[in-house]
């Protein structure tokens, strides 16, 4: 229905009708407020229209401002901010308390009626008025949801005035930082508007229409509707700004600095839009990489900023970072490090972080330099989002040795250590992550000893925080690999709080904490009475043997592998069942696994008739299998146990039947010396059998 045309007379009678209602409206300056002047001064003329839209009649779509709202009023009280699914606020009973309401609730209430009222002149006037006030503020964000004035913004959006979109865009994108609008804005259908929107020809609508769908699909419902209207080839589109003219010669400075701004909001949405696994590959397949690419290229740091976002959080994914890697992107990744923004740094960082998990990306960033940079901002611990990015970064680097190697020179180790106290967890758990790889070699184990930095992680044993937890057990575990550390360890009781984390409900943290103790095991000073000093840690260790997972099961056999060296040890894991539950583990395709259990049944071999009863449990045909793996390692401890195993007569015959002598012919000429001799022991065994049956025979 098109509103109907004024004559000029009317025009001054309504300002003059206006003006009295709007005495009170606050014109405190606003960093925007030549826009607002400028807005003021184009008001349209009389013989323009605006074309208002019509009641809808399809779900989720806002009804003609005429209408009354269909909108139940919302409690004004915030509930929850959560970005799941699950925290949809629900409706309130209306508003409580109105007599404690600021002024600014009444006042932004009457300009939405004028909204509501239809007239052009009255609508932009109101709609300049309104962003006066500070539109931050909740007061005056639910005040405007509470009148159904969101309804009249949205509705503004589907007229041809140019004019009213904008004036209508500037507001929705002020007020949609506050996630009950977010949401309503989405029920009232808003979301397609804004995506249709960004096929305008004006500039200036299409970036506030990007700014407010980035500020609206911070849930999934709302990145969900963007995609599946075709927002993000469209947000895609938006990034190519260097095509945006077909006469690149003629471009004027004003021109091209509001495409940039063009591309700026585009990279903005897609930020917001990208924490979506499908939206990652809607962008992906939309050409969004290269254009990204391009885009990091720039010098406009507001630039650089959600391009760098949106890269991040993409990076999570394996096509992504082979695709970053072929669009040559981790050279300007390092390039940006080194600038003076600390929200680009941190972003850059956490670009890295994602990438680096590839090696060839750690050496990428260690060819282009990144390496310093990183190591250089380890200093600056004032702005903990940024050094918790940085020490991800660092983390993830560290996975290659020659990385290891530059930051040891950059003296990165000792100021890693100088974090481990007084930090975040976020922060704390890459700290110590880059500390567990650097602890690979022995010289970086010695500097942390030199630093202090022993007890610091010990400390952190006594955590609950899981992801923080793996990390400090492998840390104070490859720590635990030189006798002197393992020294310090033991007398802060380091070994006791491993234990105890095999009591951990996380499998991951088991996992670590049993990986941990091997090394402490091997290299206490008296290892078998240290472990008979936790009451009830032997039964613990046999009893997690009963876990389903791998990892778990891996790290305890080779756990049980160090306590078995101690005979006593050994004869009170065997009362505890340790060989019909090594047994039932036997029938597995897991190499790592595979390996670990023959050590562990090999070293269980040594009490009592233990190699009988790993007989009698079915654990030999199994292990015959084994000697099929590719694993040089799993040929190694398989022909081990089988040689412990092969004292017994029984276990021969079982071996013969299953085709063992074949399989160990082959490997007495495996280069692997422990591996030859076992083979041949084994052989040794069978044959010695063989030959005693058939004197047997004869006699």
């Amino acid at each position: 229905m098109s509103v109907p045309i004024e004559k000029s007379s009317d025009k001054k009678r309504i300002a003059r009708k206006l003006e009295p209602s709007l005495k009170w409206i606050s014109t405190s300056d606003k960093k925007d407020g030549a826009k607002e002047s400028q807005d003021e001064k184009s008001i349209p003329s009389s013989s323009e229209k605006i074309k208002s839209s019509s009641p809808s009649t399809s779900p989720g779509k806002a009804q003609s401002p005429r209408r009354k709202s269909s909108v139940k009023i919302e409690d004004l009280i915030s509930e929850s901010s959560s970005e799941s699914e699950e925290d949809e606020e629900q409706p309130g009973h209306g508003q409580e308390g109105q007599t404690d309401l600021p002024s600014e609730y009444w006042q932004i209430q009457k300009l939405v009626k004028y909204l509501k009222g239809g007239n052009q002149t009255a609508t932009v006037i109101a709609l300049c008025s309104m962003r006066d006030f500070n539109l931050a503020q909740e007061t005056c964000q639910l005040a405007i949801r509470d009148v159904g004035g969101l309804e009249v913004l949205i509705n503004l959006l589907d007229t041809d005035e140019i004019k009213c979109k904008i004036g209508s865009l500037k507001i929705l994108k002020e007020i949609s930082h506050n996630s009950q609008i977010r949401r309503t804005i989405v029920d009232l259908g808003g979301l397609p508007i804004m995506v249709n929107i960004l096929d305008s020809s004006d500039k200036n609508l299409k970036c506030l229409a990007a700014e407010t769908i980035a500020n609206v699909a911070n849930f999934k419902r709302a990145r969900r509707t963007v995609r599946q209207h075709g927002g993000i080839k469209k947000l895609v589109e938006l990034l190519d700004y260097a095509q945006s003219t077909p006469d690149h010669s003629h471009r004027t400075f004003h021109y091209e600095t509001k495409d940039v701004e063009v591309a700026r909001c585009g990279a903005l949405a897609l930020w917001s839009c990208s924490k979506s696994h499908a939206n990652k590959e809607a962008i992906r397949k939309a050409g969004g990489i290269p254009l990204l690419a391009r885009l990091l290229k720039s010098s406009h740091e507001d630039m650089l900023i959600p391009v760098v976002g949106t890269l991040q959080e993409c990076a999570s994914e394996e096509n992504y970072r082979a695709a970053i890697k072929a669009e040559r992107i981790i050279e300007n990744l390092v390039k940006n490090l080194n600038s003076e923004n600390e929200v680009l740094q941190e972003h850059c960082a956490m670009a890295i972080y994602q990438c680096a998990e590839d090696e060839e990306t750690r050496d990428l960033v260690r060819q282009h330099g990144g390496l310093k940079p990183l190591a250089a901002l380890l200093n600056n611990t004032d702005n903990k989002e940024r050094l918790a990015a940085v020490t991800g970064a660092i983390w993830k680097c560290s996975i290659s040795k020659e990385n290891v190697t530059k930051f040891r020179e950059y003296k990165a180790i000792e100021t890693l250590v100088g974090l481990l106290t007084d930090q975040p967890e976020e922060v704390l758990v890459n700290v110590v992550g880059a500390l567990g790889e650097c602890c690979q070699e022995q010289e970086n184990r010695a500097i942390i000893r030199r630093c202090g930095g022993i007890q610091p992680l010990v400390n952190l044993l006594v955590g609950t925080n899981q992801a923080l937890l793996v990390n400090v057990t492998k840390a104070v575990g490859a720590c635990a690999t030189e006798p002197e550390n393992m020294m310090i360890i033991d007398r802060l009781d380091g070994v006791r709080l491993l234990w105890s984390l095999l009591k951990n409900p996380h499998p991951d943290v088991k996992a670590s904490a049993a990986w941990a103790l091997c090394p402490c095991i091997e290299n206490a000073k008296d290892a078998g009475e240290m472990v008979r000093s936790f009451v009830g840690g032997l039964e613990l260790v046999v009893n997690l043997l009963k876990s389903e997972n791998k990892e778990v099961l891996a790290s305890v056999c080779a756990a049980i592998t160090k306590i078995a060296k101690d005979q006593e040890n050994l004869a009170v894991i065997t009362d505890h069942g340790v060989v019909p539950l090594l047994s039932k583990l036997a029938n597995t395709n897991n190499d790592k696994l595979r390996r670990h259990l023959a050590e562990a049944i090999s070293r269980c071999c040594m009490w009592g008739r233990n190699r009988i009863a790993f007989g009698e449990h079915k654990a030999v045909a199994p292990l015959v299998r084994y000697l099929r793996s590719k694993d040089t390692n799993v040929h190694r401890a398989t022909a081990q146990a089988l040689y412990q195993l092969s004292e017994d007569a029984n276990n021969c015959i079982t071996m013969h039947e299953n085709g063992a002598v074949k399989l160990l012919l082959d490997m007495v000429g495996s280069p692997d010396e422990v591996l030859q001799e076992a083979a041949a022991g084994c052989i040794a065994n069978i044959r010695r059998l063989a030959l005693a049956t058939e004197k047997a025979k004869y006699s």
